[in-house]
């Protein structure tokens, strides 16, 4: 309380605290924080190249530090203290507990004992998390030839399950994939099952505006979260199907923990955060 000239009384203002802003993060950064937190501990991490690469050493350096990450190159259990710039690099083997080859990766992939989580990535995915990473336009006379599928298929038909990584965009998320490289939850509900798939299935999308899941019955994609500054409805109208958004929530932004560990410990070299 102050006085005033005249001695009446009068309220001062309450001094706010300054607050701390939020730290600044890239999309990059969000998808592989944002896919990191489905890892638990002790979970079995098939890497891919890129996001899925930090995503794997993330999850293990922040929520995971028992989780094992391996290679389908061979390179079981590095800990990555330098980070490799693709599956074929050297560094995927420098330190691990096995050096390998495809065969034993991928038992371990197929290891029923074992809680398994492929990283996936694709140029085209639909609705119910089947993916193409072989051609765009006709087989035989493609617009665009890819790779192929690698270990996607095999990865994905084995794994206990696997999270995709999608930039968002009509183009991507499709209503009809121009080849089936790696199945999900092929036409939904039981399907997969009936085809003889006797565990997995994708368990996330992640993506530059937001994170994706499937409904547990219809197995049909939704908008489980969207990013500080992305609204669900503009996730809707950068995807090619039509998808729920009722569920959407606003994910967590990363901490300047999860930051620093990103960039000082797992990526210094900014590598793949560029």
């Amino acid at each position: 309380m102050s006085e005033t000239p005249s001695g009446a009384a009068q309220q001062t203002p309450e001094q706010t605290p300054a607050t701390t802003p939020p730290p600044a993060y890239t999309a990059r950064e969000m998808m592989a924080i944002a896919a990191g937190r489905f890892i638990k501990d002790g979970d079995v991490l098939f890497a891919g190249t890129g996001v899925a690469m930090l995503a794997a050493a993330v999850a293990k350096r922040i929520h995971a530090p028992h989780a094992h990450i391996f290679f389908e190159t061979g390179g079981i259990g590095p800990p990555l203290d330098e980070l490799p710039m693709a599956v074929a690099d050297t560094r995927v083997m420098s330190y691990s507990n096995l050096n390998a080859g495809l065969v034993e990766a991928f038992s371990y992939v197929a290891n029923r004992r074992l809680h398994t989580i492929a990283f996936l990535g694709a140029a085209q995915i639909d609705k119910y998390g089947n993916m193409n990473s072989t051609v765009i336009g006709d087989y035989r006379h493609p617009t665009v030839r890819f790779s192929g599928s690698g270990g996607a298929c095999d990865a994905g038909s084995l794994a206990s399950a696997f999270i995709a990584f999608m930039q968002h965009g009509t183009r991507k998320f499709v209503e009809k994939l121009d080849y089936l490289t790696t199945p999900g939850w092929l036409t939904g509900g039981e399907s997969r099952h009936h085809a003889g798939y006797r565990r997995g299935g994708p368990l996330a999308v992640v993506s530059d505006l937001g994170v994706m899941k499937f409904d547990e019955v219809t197995k049909e994609m939704y908008v489980a979260e969207h990013y500080r500054g992305v609204s669900p409805e503009h996730i809707a109208e950068n995807t090619g199907f039509a998808i729920d958004v009722s569920r959407a929530v606003e994910t967590e932004p990363p901490n300047a923990e999860e930051l620093r560990i990103l960039r000082e410990d797992v990526d210094p070299q900014r590598l793949i955060l560029g």
